[in-house]
C-alpha cells in the first residue's frame, strides 16, 4: 500500500482476546494494527491462529496486520536493572525457550503472510570486547535466520541502547532481514539519548515507528515516564520532518503502555500522526 500506515499496537488496547480487541478497534476508529504475536502460542483459545483465527478475523473485519510482535519469556520490567538482565534473547536460562518460541512464532506469521515482526533484542554492552555482546549477536543470528527462513523481516526495538551502539550491532550482524522498529519514548525512559538525533543516526533501517511519548527520570538509573503522544519530551515536529523523508516511509504504529485512559490517549495519538501526515 502506498504511503505509511496509521496503526495501533493490539497489546496498547489491553483487550483479553479478540473480540475485546475488534471492539476496542472500532472505538479508537483505526482500521491498521501491529498484533501481538506471543499469545497466539501461549495463550490459544483467547488467541487463536491458523485459518479463521484472530488475524483472519480482524481481515475479515477490514484491518489491515502491518506486523506482529514477539515477546521474549521471562522479562521482568521493574526497574532497568532487572530489564537489564532478564531481557530479550541475553539470559542463558531462558534462552532455548525463546528460540523454540522465536520457531513458533515464526511459523505462525508465515502461515499469516505477515512480513514484518518486531522484539526486544536486549541489552547489548556497549563495548566491543563485552563478551555478552558476542553472545547477544550469535542469538540474534540464529532468530534472524529462522525468520529469513520463512522471508519474514525482523525489527529490534530501540531504548536499550545508544542509537550508535544498535547501528554498529546491526552492521556486524550482517543480517539483511533485521533492521530496526523506532520507538522514540523508549529513548526517553531508558536515558539512551536524543529521539530525533537517534532517529537520523538509524534512519536507512527503520523498518516501523512506534509512536510513543515520554518524560525523562529526574533520578539517574530509574525509569522516566511514559505520557500520552504530544505530553511528553519528544520534540514531534521534528521528529516527523526527518520521519517522513525516509525512504521508504515506515508506517507510524501507536504504542500505549500505562494509563487509565488508553482508549482516549490512543485516540489522542492518532490525531496527532494524522495532523502531521497532511502537513
Amino acid at each position: 500500500m502506498a504511503g505509511p500506515r496509521i496503526a495501533v499496537c493490539s497489546w496498547s488496547l489491553a483487550a483479553q482476546d479478540i473480540d475485546d480487541l475488534l471492539r476496542n478497534l472500532d472505538q479508537v476508529e483505526i482500521d491498521s494494527v501491529q498484533i501481538a504475536l506471543s499469545p497466539m502460542v501461549r495463550a490459544p483459545d483467547h488467541w487463536p491462529s491458523g485459518s479463521g483465527g484472530g488475524i483472519d478475523r480482524l481481515r475479515d473485519r477490514g484491518i489491515q496486520v502491518v506486523s506482529g510482535m514477539m515477546a521474549m519469556v521471562g522479562e521482568d520490567y521493574s526497574t532497568l536493572q532487572t530489564i537489564a538482565l532478564t531481557g530479550g534473547v541475553r539470559p542463558d536460562e531462558t534462552w532455548q525457550e525463546n528460540l523454540a518460541h522465536a520457531r513458533a512464532v515464526a511459523a505462525i506469521a508465515a502461515q499469516a503472510g505477515i512480513g514484518l515482526v518486531t522484539f526486544h533484542a536486549g541489552f547489548l554492552p556497549e563495548s566491543d570486547d563485552d563478551p555478552q555482546r558476542q553472545v547477544i549477536l550469535q542469538r540474534l543470528g540464529v532468530i534472524a535466520d529462522i525468520f529469513a527462513d520463512h522471508d519474514i523481516d525482523l525489527a529490534l526495538e530501540t531504548g536499550q541502547e545508544t542509537a550508535g551502539t544498535l547501528k554498529v550491532a546491526l552492521a556486524q550482524l550482517g543480517r539483511p532481514n533485521v533492521g530496526v522498529n523506532f520507538d522514540p519514548a523508549n529513548m526517553i525512559l531508558y536515558g539512551k539519548g536524543d529521539p530525533v538525533e537517534a532517529l537520523g543516526t538509524l534512519g536507512p533501517a527503520v523498518r516501523q515507528i512506534h509512536v510513543k511519548d515520554a518524560l525523562p527520570t529526574e533520578v539517574s538509573g530509574t525509569w522516566g515516564t511514559e505520557k500520552p503522544a504530544g505530553e511528553g519530551a519528544v520534540d514531534w515536529p521534528a521528529f516527523f520532518q526527518v520521519a517522513v523523508a525516509l525512504q521508504p516511509t515506515p508506517d507510524f504504529v501507536i504504542e500505549r503502555e500505562a494509563g487509565a485512559t488508553r482508549i482516549d490517549d490512543i485516540a489522542q495519538a492518532r490525531d496527532l500522526i494524522a495532523g502531521f501526515l497532511a502537513s
